[in-house]
């Protein structure tokens, strides 16, 4: 089945904001097929189904922020945009019931379980690069150990051999 919208076109719109990862609804309405005013009707006449865990409007700064990097021009001067945590993304497929909100929610949805995958992976690496450092360090700390008592035994031997006579240049 020919894919409605490209995994990679989905995943650069997610962002970090305010430590949950996010859509925003300028986006959210171009990927829908609607104009963002409808789209953000459509929440408001069911606000009841977006708390602000799922939903928070962006403030000027934010905004401003985002424009300077992932949104265009004309999104600096919408008066609002909003942004969607996962949940807020799956409850819009509830208030826009078309056959396109459908399936443009499982194209995303399956861009952030993608996401959560990566970023486990991610975890998975750091935690084993610790590990693997923490041993390198311990082993660092052998290996001067060993050095350590073989310069002793060497002084110690040197000095051995001065007293019985033998020197070495």
């Amino acid at each position: 089945m020919k894919e409605l919208i490209p995994k990679e076109v989905i995943e650069r719109k997610i962002f970090l904001l305010r430590g949950h990862k996010v859509m925003l609804s300028p986006h959210l309405a171009q990927l829908y097929g609607v104009t963002t005013s409808a789209l953000i009707q459509a929440v408001k006449r069911n606000i009841e189904r977006f708390p602000e865990d799922f939903m928070f409007l962006l403030t000027r700064q934010e905004i401003l922020n985002l424009s300077q990097f992932v949104i265009s021009s004309k999104f600096k001067h919408a008066p609002n945009v909003y942004a969607f945590t996962e949940q807020g993304v799956a409850m819009l497929s509830s208030v826009l019931r078309s056959k396109r909100a459908v399936q443009v929610n499982i194209a995303i949805m399956r861009a952030f379980v993608k996401l959560r995958q990566i970023l486990s992976t991610h975890k998975e690496l750091a935690y084993k690069l610790k590990e693997l450092e923490a041993k390198i360090e311990k082993h660092d700390v052998d290996i001067r150990d060993i050095f350590e008592a073989i310069r002793q035994l060497m002084g110690i031997h040197h000095e051995q051999r001065k007293i019985i006579g033998f020197t070495t240049k």
